[in-house]
């Protein structure tokens, strides 16, 4: 169950093995997930947005074999500052879990306070995993770390609103239109057939009727 100080989106981001081929698209093109939705907890690739159009969703990027995302987008999410960040396609990124290194004798210089890796001045985590681990043993919670997120859309490496995103939402639309022109469609072939069915009904009836009330009348004679 998912609680404030560890939320269970949080969890699958740092455990997920991202950026592998989704079971429900297999046969589709670009179908690696490489998308979090945050309020299912649970890793989507490009095909699955029509489903989440209207949720949290958070892209998933690569950079030297390991996964990253953007500070910008974290952000909204949780506090990424003193991460140590790496600049891929114009924008700021942070490692998501630590990545394996020879420990070596740790003399001068600035290192990560969790896995003691070399870094740049003035940061302090190599990743996000390992402020998180640093955080909880200092503060004894998330409470300051977390950060109330009510929407969070995809987006590109520019900044704007993601190609996938706008496709999903656009197929999403086109789908709802083709719905009410079903439903419609149906209704009034249930209506026409209703009439007709009606029709067909009370013909025979009114016929009889008019027999019933029109005087026998005999053949003449001759």
């Amino acid at each position: 169950m998912e609680t404030r100080e560890f939320p269970a989106w949080l969890e699958v981001l740092l455990k997920e093995k991202f950026f592998n081929a989704c079971l429900d698209h297999e046969e589709e093109k670009k179908n690696e997930k490489n998308i979090l939705c945050i309020d299912c907890c649970l890793s989507i690739c490009p095909h699955c947005l029509p489903s989440h159009t209207s949720h949290r969703l958070l892209r998933i990027r690569r950079y030297m074999y390991n996964d990253v995302l953007r500070v910008e987008d974290g952000s909204n999410l949780m506090d990424c500052s003193l991460i140590q960040p790496y600049i891929v396609n114009s924008s700021k990124v942070v490692f998501i879990n630590e990545r394996p290194h020879s420990r070596q004798f740790r003399g001068s210089g600035n290192f990560c306070n969790t896995c003691d890796r070399s870094l740049q001045s003035p940061y302090l985590f190599c990743s996000l995993s390992c402020k998180i681990s640093d955080v909880i043993m200092r503060q004894r919670g998330l409470s300051g770390f977390l950060r109330v997120c009510i929407s969070l859309n995809l987006t590109d490496d520019e900044g704007g609103v993601d190609m996938f995103l706008c496709q999903a939402l656009a197929c999403t639309a086109a789908t709802e239109i083709v719905r009410k022109k079903r439903s419609s469609l149906s209704s009034t072939c249930r209506r026409v057939t209703t009439a007709v069915s009606s029709a067909n009904t009370e013909a025979p009836a009114n016929f009889f009727n008019r027999r019933k009330n029109t005087p026998p009348q005999r053949a003449p004679l001759y």
